[in-house]
């Protein structure tokens, strides 16, 4: 077994189809099974969830788990579109989003998956997405047959949309983008869609809660752009696994028809209603969002003071280069002590680290033990 508890990867099975003897699947980050260790890898949040969901799991509601929840997840859809209609009244207030405009599945992994079928299969031109992005993208490629052109970041690690300026079976993109944590702003976004009308744009929003500006207040203007998001972030629900889109209603009807030719009941009722207690506590939300968001520029300043090269972050982790010795073996020296962050071993960025903020007593741990490898 890996480091993941996943199985290693097996030979060619004669069982097999054609399809699954070509799939590379995603790996995921590691989930190491270590005493005292402080997990900086997965880009969790680093508090617990809302209070509030806690009260979710009542008797009565463990009862009801003999029963199949609401397949359309109707209470959930209808939370998420009247907390992003009223949330957005400052910035577009003819944004009436109802359930309609949502979508929701198993995690934002799910979601995209769901989306790559609905909108980039057996398209005629390629989809189009950044060369240094979320990896699971070429997954859903070769999961769907999806031809694709990846277009490279600038020197400055940041998305440059006059390269998307092509035919094209689709757009898609993370912002911020992971894993470099860089952001665009709002009007960049929409400078691109005014151009780009006739392929669905998905903006992929894991960690837009961090200090960036999201694109659902565009989703009336523009019929082909899809926002996701997720929980598993900002709101401390990652082993929840629950995931939303939102656009307009034509495209999430798409997604009801793939999510309903796959699986009628991904939401169970135990994660609806823990969702839907999450973004009813909004104060709990904006104060660990805050807190993250701190911790974050304080580590920025004790980083560059070592020496490192940090992008600018608009997530809830950082990408940082070391200066005086090369970032694998950074990585080693740091899992050494049980700390555990991320690295890619890949073009342009195997000499930076991926480091997700954690408690400001888990930034100490890190700091301090940076400063000790560097001396030593």
């Amino acid at each position: 077994m890996s480091v993941n508890n996943l199985p290693e990867t097996a030979d060619v099975s004669p069982y097999w189809s054609e399809i699954v003897t070509e799939l590379e699947p995603y790996i995921p980050g590691e989930q190491p099974q270590l005493v005292s260790l402080i997990k900086l890898n997965t880009n969790e949040n680093p508090y617990p969830p809302s209070p509030q969901v806690a009260a979710v799991y009542t008797e009565q509601a463990i009862a009801d788990l003999r029963c199949y929840p609401d397949p359309a997840s109707m209470a959930l859809r209808e939370k998420i579109a009247a907390y992003y209609t009223e949330k957005n009244l400052d910035q577009n207030s003819d944004l009436g989003l109802t359930a309609t405009n949502v979508f929701v599945g198993n995690g934002s992994d799910e979601v995209l998956a769901h989306a790559f079928c609905a909108f980039f299969s057996g398209r005629n031109e390629p989809i189009l997405f950044p060369d240094i992005s979320y990896s699971f993208y070429p997954v859903y490629c070769n999961l769907y047959r999806v031809d694709s052109v990846q277009l490279p970041l600038d020197e400055s690690f940041n998305i440059d949309f006059s390269l998307y300026m092509q035919k094209n079976g689709g757009v898609i993109f993370p912002n911020p983008n992971a894993p470099t944590s860089i952001g665009k702003p709002l009007a960049s976004i929409e400078r691109f869609l005014q151009k780009n009308t006739d392929s669905v744009v998905i903006v992929d929003e894991a960690y837009i809660d961090f200090g960036g500006e999201s694109a659902v207040a565009l989703v009336d203007q523009y019929p082909n752009l899809l926002v996701v998001q997720t929980l598993s972030k900002s709101r401390s629900l990652a082993g929840a696994r629950l995931g939303f889109a939102i656009g307009n209603k034509d495209l999430i009807a798409a997604l009801i028809r793939v999510k309903d030719s796959f699986n009628s009941y991904p939401i169970d009722r135990l994660t609806e209603a823990a969702g839907i207690a999450a973004f009813n506590d909004e104060a709990y939300f904006n104060d660990c969002c805050q807190k993250i968001m701190a911790t974050r520029n304080g580590l920025v300043r004790d980083l560059k003071q070592m020496g490192f090269q940090v992008l600018p972050s608009q997530a809830n982790f950082l990408m940082a280069k070391p200066s005086s010795m090369a970032a694998a073996e950074l990585f080693e020296c740091l899992r050494a002590r049980h700390i555990i962050v991320r690295f890619f071993n890949k073009p342009r960025i195997g000499d930076y680290l991926r480091i997700t903020i954690g408690t400001d007593a888990d930034m100490q741990v890190l700091v301090q033990a940076l400063k000790d490898i560097i001396a030593g």
